[in-house]
């Protein structure tokens, strides 16, 4: 499967990092729009659902990257998250050449833009999705590095 294609804006330096601190990131290069999975694992891990934008894994440099647990949620897929806070912060596929990186883990002001929804058909009953935005039941066809 290719990859989903970066957003064309400029190369610029985006920093974040869990709820206590213990994991700080910076991502010094493009970063695909914010994508918005609905699907069981996603909810489940979140609350709600995983809101995350993508970037190439040589572009993200983590300080306190031993106090990342990763969590295997698939055969393919994990998840990594604070080991000391239990923030949500990546979701990594097997063999990707990017890493999906939790939206809201970014500092503010983030710069990310929304993308679209995905897995609709799994979202949870208490909510709805008005936000005008692409919406797949399932995934998106060539999407293999989101959560």
């Amino acid at each position: 499967m290719t990859e989903p294609a970066m957003t064309e804006r400029a190369v610029t330096e985006r920093t974040g990092g869990c709820l206590c601190g213990a994991v700080r990131f910076v991502v010094r290069g493009r970063l695909r729009e914010v994508v918005f999975c609905h699907c069981s694992q996603c909810r489940r891990q979140t609350g709600l659902y995983y809101a995350s934008t993508n970037a190439a894994r040589e572009d993200l440099a983590i300080t306190g990257e031993a106090e990342i647990t990763w969590y295997g949620s698939s055969a393919h897929g994990k998840r990594g998250f604070c080991r000391h806070c239990g923030s949500a912060l990546f979701w990594s596929y097997e063999g990707a050449q990017g890493i999906s990186i939790q939206a809201g883990a970014f500092d503010q002001p983030s710069g990310l833009q929304p993308g679209y929804h995905i897995f609709t058909a799994d979202k949870a009953d208490f909510y709805t999705i008005d936000d005008g935005l692409e919406q797949f039941a399932r995934g998106r066809a060539g999407l293999t590095t989101d959560g």
